[in-house]
């Protein structure tokens, strides 16, 4: 009609029986389970995409996806369709149930950021209770004492990190319960100074004197704490004792290769839990403390420094600041003693060092 056609659907020819023509299964069934797998399969292929869009979107913000499977089948009970699957296992137009699980950021140090150095100077106390600078007084009133001398040290792009520095492995010259010449601070001391250095925003460090024992036999009883993100270690030579020697009749030492453990096994914690540069010391005063300095390993994850440990007068004390820092492997650390040191360096002069002191602890 006016130069158009219409198409219209073929008609079947009635039987000259006049019974209505049978219908052929044989192609007619085939055909429709053909169509059928195809619609399942581009839902299948839709799911799937739509799935790895959740994926990517949720990982660029911060958080893990899983699609929920379903329950598990039960033994000798026939399977059940899980949500989202249509009876004969395959998958129906709705999407299954996404888990969302929130990952925190990893733990910064006390006063921001995760790098103790080179952004941070340390400034602390080195003591225990009723001894040195560090036990003269309660904790709290030791920590404002600390701000104090802590503050001329601060320089712009150079800010102060306080420092507790806490004998918390004790050696002793007798033998002890363990037989080992040593003991561990009670937790409520060590929870009481960590306390109070988190109040002023601080950093605990734990000074281990393991006497006869081996420093990760030490470091292993303190490691629910080095687990924390403010709290750092000190290994003390001078009270690491060989078999038959005790601690203050005999100068102690260690080597590389304890070193080398001890800091393997803090370099793990660091890891495992996700932690910011942690403080990582070794004291020295006597060369003869260690001899194989060359073979420490330097760990990632851990601010290793070399603490000149040594008072006297100033010329002995920078003689050997000057010695121990020739190795630009570790952070550089003085020590300075407030009754032994003849002629206490200011902090001015100190800061006039080359290389400049990153851990300045007070004794």
């Amino acid at each position: 009609m006016g130069g158009s056609s219409i198409v219209s659907a073929p008609t079947r020819r009635p039987r000259e029986d006049g019974k209505r023509p049978a219908m052929d299964t044989r192609t007619a069934r085939p055909r429709e389970r053909e169509a059928t797998t195809t619609v399942r399969r581009r839902r299948r292929r839709v799911l799937a995409i739509i799935a790895a869009v959740l994926a990517m979107g949720a990982a660029g913000a911060g958080v893990w996806v899983a699609l929920d499977p379903g329950p598990a089948p039960v033994p000798g009970q026939a399977p059940v369709a899980a949500p989202g699957t249509a009876p004969g296992g395959e998958p129906a137009t709705t999407l299954a149930a996404v888990t969302i699980t929130t990952v925190p950021p990893p733990p910064e140090l006390p006063r921001g950021g995760r790098q103790l150095f080179p952004r941070y100077r340390v400034v602390g106390f080195y003591g225990m209770q009723n001894l040195d600078v560090l036990g003269a007084g309660s904790p709290d009133v030791v920590a404002q004492r600390l701000l104090k001398v802590a503050r001329p040290y601060a320089r712009p792009g150079h800010p102060v990190m306080p420092m507790f520095e806490l004998i918390a492995t004790v050696a002793h010259p007798f033998p002890t319960p363990s037989g080992l010449y040593r003991t561990h601070q009670e937790d409520a001391i060590v929870r009481s100074y960590l306390e109070a250095v988190r109040r002023i925003d601080g950093v605990l460090v734990l000074d281990v004197q393991p006497g006869r024992e081996d420093f990760v036999g030490a470091l292993r009883h303190w490691e629910p704490y080095l687990r924390q993100p403010d709290v750092g270690i000190a290994l003390d030579p001078e009270f690491a004792m060989g078999p038959g020697q005790v601690p203050g009749r005999q100068l102690g030492h260690t080597n590389a290769a304890a070193v080398n453990r001890a800091s393997a096994y803090v370099a793990d914690i660091v890891r495992r839990h996700r932690l910011p540069q942690k403080l990582f010391m070794v004291h020295q005063f006597r060369d003869a403390m260690i001899g194989d300095k060359a073979r420490i390993a330097i760990r990632p994850g851990l601010a290793m420094t070399w603490n000149a440990d040594g008072f006297g007068v100033r010329s002995a004390k920078l003689e050997d600041y000057h010695s121990y820092t020739r190795d630009r492997r570790f952070h550089p650390g003085l020590k300075l003693f407030y009754e032994n040191d003849v002629d206490l360096m200011r902090p001015r002069e100190v800061l006039k060092l080359k290389p400049v002191p990153r851990v300045i602890n007070y004794q």
